[in-house]
């Protein structure tokens, strides 16, 4: 098998956590204390891609659970799913990062970080194939930043050749919790560059607007939104867990999605999303998900795919369906789109099918695009960290810890060179459309 080991870290990340295991616990028909009373063969056949089997004969997940304080971890714990998880994988320290990197990533984090890799090693030593590691993490606070990218890197440095994938909370405008979030996301996006393979980009603000448009929830909770990012973390994973027509795993994604290795931030968007009430009226079919899920108000980061183009774009799909459909609907959208995908990258959709659906639905659909308009979220961090930066505020919390204002200054320029990168990609071949369209605007004007 081909397993994958889970991290999640901080407040935010064990949240996602846990609702992600309540997620796919239920597609393998998994009870809340790992005991099995599924329906299909299907559900057993992989399930050692994110379980191990104890002696018991229930299934485990292989999760860690990493926070400097033990609130959160204790309301997993007692929560729904609680029982399922292995008590020693549970890490914890006592005083918190108080939404400051420097303390998750070099001081409080890293007396921590070796008891997370102690038990990161023994889940990855009982693993027969090791595919590679997933984290859960935000990027505002100061544990899933600060000592989510210490852990990440240590690990790239034990296990270079596995895939390393990252689900990172970026903040956005209208949803902020801290202060500092401008700084801790810009030092946290230097490390990720460096360290991840793939990162999706989720964002709370357009959790909000899916909740609130699509969904027609007036007054959308964590858990909702939580909710929303388990199901694409479930979809991107699902032809690793069952059987399907056509199978893509963690490193056929990381390659047919990633033309250059800085560029691997990705924006997820998931379909179908319909408010209860309406959900009769809609008919379940290919075109309607593949229609629905290229829509920009079903993207999970807030950022509209219409300011940029598409380097690389892959779809799963869920369900029983006819892949000549398939095939026919993506290639229909990159005929009418084709302007909103690069021409460089012929081909540059890649989709897989997975006969399970997940439950409650006949089918699903999970979007993964690598836009070039992703760079409007940096864009806006690195504009509000420059704001802070020039009159040197809350700097003090970060310098009192150890850190150079120097590594502020890189990072910061590391990011804006990721800005600059994406921009030159969006470019590419923009001069020969512009001059034509003014050529033609110009006819007309004789006329």
């Amino acid at each position: 098998m081909r397993e994958i080991v889970h991290l999640q870290v901080g407040q935010c990340g064990n949240q996602i956590g846990a609702k992600f295991w309540e997620v796919i616990s239920d597609e393998h028909g998994l009870d809340q204390t790992g005991a099995y009373h599924g329906d299909s063969d299907f559900q057993l056949q992989r399930i050692n891609v994110y379980y191990s089997e104890a002696s018991s004969g229930n299934y485990v997940p292989r999760a860690i659970m990493v926070d400097l304080e033990p609130g959160t971890l204790e309301s997993v714990r007692s929560g729904p799913f609680g029982q399922i998880f292995r008590p020693d994988n549970f890490v914890y320290g006592v005083s918190g990062a108080g939404n400051n990197w420097a303390k998750g990533h070099y001081t409080e984090g890293a007396e921590l970080v070796d008891s997370v890799l102690d038990v990161v090693r023994r889940e990855a030593e009982t693993c027969d194939c090791l595919q590679g590691f997933q984290l859960t993490h935000s990027l505002g606070g100061g544990t899933g930043s600060g000592m989510g990218t210490l852990l990440l890197s240590k690990i790239r440095e034990e296990y270079p050749d596995r895939i390393m994938c990252t689900y990172s909370i970026i903040p956005s405008q209208k949803v902020s919790d801290t202060v500092v979030e401008p700084y801790n996301t810009t030092l946290s996006v230097h490390q990720l560059l460096e360290n991840t393979d793939q990162t999706y980009c989720i964002d709370n603000e357009a959790l909000y607007d899916i909740c609130s448009r699509t969904l027609k929830l007036t007054t959308p909770t964590f858990g909702d939104l939580n909710h929303l990012i388990s199901l694409t973390m479930s979809g991107v994973t699902t032809s690793l867990r069952f059987p399907g027509q056509l199978n893509a795993d963690l490193r056929k994604l990381a390659v047919n999605m990633v033309p250059f290795p800085r560029l691997h931030f990705f924006m997820p968007g998931f379909a179908p999303l319909t408010s209860r009430g309406s959900q009769q009226y809609r008919a379940l079919t290919v075109p309607e998900l593949t229609q629905q899920m290229f829509d920009t108000k079903n993207m999970m980061a807030a950022c509209d795919p219409r300011h940029g183009r598409y380097l690389t774009v892959t779809t799963v799909f869920r369900g029983r369906m006819s892949m000549k459909e398939v095939d026919e609907q993506i290639l229909n959208i990159q005929n009418k789109n084709s302007s909103y995908f690069v021409e460089w990258i012929p081909n540059n959709v890649k989709t897989a099918v997975c006969d399970i659906p997940p439950k409650g639905l006949k089918m699903s659909a999970t979007f993964i695009g690598n836009t070039t308009a992703i760079h409007e979220l940096f864009k806006r961090v690195s504009e509000q960290f420059t704001a802070m930066f020039n009159r040197k505020s809350f700097l003090h919390w970060y310098t009192g810890e150890g850190m150079d204002e120097i590594e502020f200054t890189d990072a910061k320029s590391n990011m804006d060179g990721l800005v600059s990168e994406y921009q030159q990609y969006e470019e590419v071949n923009e001069f020969e459309y512009f001059n034509e369209e003014q050529g033609v605007e110009v006819d007309v004007d004789e006329n």
